[in-house]
């Protein structure tokens, strides 16, 4: 084999890598527009509903509908640039654009442990304290919950993200495909008093709401443990839902909380698989999971797809 054969096959190997890097791009690129799009129509679709129809205007419904909302707001953060980074020869992103996308994933993924905290508090007070419901779960109680829920960890990361807004970079090259705790590792030295705060901010409003919650699920188990059947299996229709949802978001948000301990040990396929996961994976599974095991909500999506189907054959 002469000198020129081997540049012919070496030109004709990098044509061939070149055109598979293309196919995955876009294939990429076609996976995340058929996630944004099935994301947005599936969780509307649900929130749509709990409005339209009367009978789903209870706190437990509202609180529903407000994580969907969370769950849209937490995904479009992340998607527009996502995609933009897929069709261009170079990911570069601002440091205050960075910034703002660390502040306001953070400030929703946050923002869900507060409300399924609020979604346990609802079926605490309906299965222990059923008479007393109607008084202690008023609509302006639902909506204060549903406030706080988003102004606190807003307010929390307003601190924490101003507070690194003049901070030194050392290094400009951030190891992931958007914005998060992996920032930390482009500072030249963190600050004792922000690194203080932020333990803070995630006991206050990650760890106490799930320790919250768990409280909330122990004392539904003991109540429900000893009740009738009927009581039972009201009890596991209704709380379901909400231990899977939580179980796992708290799986994708601890691997998030620790990935910056393990940052060395962390395969980067690995990382990257998770991170897909909690973008596109996650915001998918609320919606599929309340409209298929909550029953109010489930009778309503079987008419309007019955309805949808009736309407395209005729």
């Amino acid at each position: 084999m002469n000198a020129s054969s081997v540049c012919s096959t070496s030109k004709n190997m990098k044509k061939k890598t070149k055109a598979e890097s293309a196919d995955l791009i876009v294939n990429a690129f076609l996976i995340i527009i058929l996630s944004t799009d099935m994301n947005i129509e599936s969780n509307c679709t649900i929130i749509s509903l709990i409005v339209i129809h009367k009978n789903l205007h209870e706190p437990m419904y509202i609180f529903i509908a407000g994580l969907l909302i969370n769950s849209v707001l937490f995904s479009t953060n992340i998607y527009p640039k996502l995609l933009t980074d897929l069709l261009a020869t170079k990911q570069v992103i601002s440091y205050q654009a960075c910034l703002f996308q660390v502040f306001v994933f953070y400030s929703f993924s946050c923002s869900e442990f507060l409300l399924l905290a609020a979604m346990s508090y609802d079926r605490y007070v309906s299965i222990c304290k059923p008479l007393q419901y109607a008084i202690i779960m008023r609509r302006t109680v639902v909506f204060i919950l549903l406030g706080l829920a988003w102004i606190v960890p807003f307010c929390h990361l307003c601190v924490l993200v101003g507070g690194n807004v003049k901070s030194e970079l050392c290094s400009f090259t951030l190891n992931g495909i958007f914005c998060n705790n992996s920032l930390n590792f482009l500072f030249c030295a963190g600050s004792k008093a922000l690194l203080t705060f932020g333990l803070v901010t995630l006991f206050n409003i990650a760890i106490l709401p799930m320790l919250f919650i768990i409280f909330t699920y122990v004392k539904i188990l003991l109540v429900v443990n000893k009740s009738c059947r009927e009581v039972r299996r009201k009890a596991a229709q209704t709380c379901l839902p909400h231990l899977l949802v939580l179980i796992n978001y708290s799986c994708l948000m601890i691997y998030d909380i620790i990935i910056i301990r393990l940052e060395s040990d962390f395969s980067k396929t690995a990382r990257f698989i998770m991170t897909l996961q909690m973008i596109m994976y996650n915001p998918l599974f609320n919606p599929f999971i309340y409209g298929l095991k909550m029953t109010e909500i489930y009778k309503h999506l079987k008419k309007l797809f019955c309805f949808s189907r009736y309407y395209s054959s005729s």
